[in-house]
């Protein structure tokens, strides 16, 4: 199964669409992960429309109007995935969201967040944490990035895009 995983587009306040080439990619995905800050209804709903299937939360910079939840939680091929924004000061980042992972998943849980708007695929205390960037460039980001990570067999298979 083939997950695409996104994060913070911050469409209109600091981008205007995700790249075609993206785009392309959320389509062709099984599932898609949104990590926060799409900070739009209409963000939220071309992202949907992008996607078969959609797990996705708020950030810090979406508010309760898109009614999303904070933390939210799949198993794909015998891997339970944790979303969260990761929303809060940089310092501590990794650990706050491998905590989120292990409470909410498990210690064999992934963590998917964003908020940092750089890319990361680390170990921290055991859990694995992915961060793919900011989809559409936003600032802080140098780039729009994206990942696809292929689940077989409770393996992952994590690729960074640019577009």
């Amino acid at each position: 199964m083939q997950l695409a995983v996104i994060a913070d587009t911050h469409i209109p306040t600091r981008a205007a669409a995700i790249p075609d080439r993206f785009e392309e990619r959320i389509r062709a995905a099984d599932h898609v992960i949104h990590a926060g800050d799409f900070t739009s209804a209409e963000a939220l709903e071309h992202v949907h429309d992008l996607a078969d299937e959609l797990t996705a939360v708020h950030g810090n910079m979406d508010g309760r109007a898109l009614e999303l939840p904070a933390v939210a939680s799949l198993v794909v091929e015998g891997v339970t995935v944790v979303v969260t924004h990761g929303t809060g000061s940089p310092s501590g980042y990794e650990d706050r969201v491998a905590g989120v992972a292990r409470e909410e998943g498990g210690d064999d849980a992934v963590g998917v967040a964003g908020h940092t708007h750089t890319v990361l695929d680390t170990v921290v205390d055991g859990v694995r944490l992915l961060n793919p960037g900011s989809v559409t460039g936003a600032a802080p980001a140098d780039r729009a990035t994206m990942m696809t990570v292929d689940v077989e067999d409770g393996a992952l298979d994590v690729t960074v895009h640019e577009p």
